[in-house]
């Protein structure tokens, strides 16, 4: 049995980043004010608090930082936080993984899975380097 994907809330800061995951880019956002690169997507640096703000397209490489696998779910999944080469820290889930070989470190890439509402939601799987 699969995970049901629950839509994401579309709003105007986050629409360009699901119309470019739509077509398979990930995209995160970057402070041009500051020059560091931040996610979840909204108008306004976390860090600097600039709204000079730009897009960019991200390669979807990360390394795992920690993670949950549960299990008393209904269907099993995991949940982690994953640290993408260009900087940011995300929360996400794993998929596509043995639960019980993953590994604090372990490369990661990003991968599209479809929520109800059809929109791609990213979520990460093992990395083969």
């Amino acid at each position: 049995m699969k995970k049901e994907i629950a839509a994401p809330v579309l709003s105007a800061e986050s629409r360009p980043y699901y119309e470019a995951a739509a077509t398979g880019k990930f995209l995160i956002k970057r402070c041009t004010a500051c020059q560091k690169n931040f996610w979840y997507p909204r108008a306004i640096c976390p860090f600097c608090m600039s709204s000079d703000t730009e897009w960019l397209e991200a390669s979807g490489q990360g390394t795992v930082y920690t993670y949950s696998v549960l299990r008393r779910a209904k269907v099993p999944y995991v949940l982690a936080y994953v640290t993408l080469d260009e900087g940011p820290t995300m929360l996400t889930n794993l998929v596509n993984f043995d639960h019980d070989a993953i590994r604090i470190g372990q490369k990661v890439r990003v991968t599209f899975e479809t929520a109800v509402n059809g929109a791609k939601v990213p979520m990460f799987e093992p990395r083969a380097d």
